[in-house]
């Protein structure tokens, strides 16, 4: 699965995914392979992601949208 976080100004990750969990606006969400299709807001907080090679790591918001479709995750911060 595969997952961009994009900014103005820079991309803050591309990269194939097992799982990412998000900062919805109702609480945490984590989506995994086949996810059904989805649009989403975000709030401030972490997005944790776990790379397909076992890494993990967690990246800052402040807000923004998702969206899910096709096994691709679009996260604009």
């Amino acid at each position: 699965m595969q997952l961009e976080i994009l900014t103005p100004d820079q991309v803050l990750f591309s990269g194939d995914v097992v799982s990412a969990v998000l900062p919805g606006s109702k609480g945490q969400f984590e989506i995994l392979q086949n996810h059904a299709a989805l649009v989403s807001s975000l709030e401030k907080g972490l997005i944790r992601v776990k790379t397909t090679d076992g890494k993990s790591s967690e990246i800052a918001i402040q807000g923004g949208v998702v969206e899910v479709l096709n096994n691709k995750i679009v996260v604009l911060a």
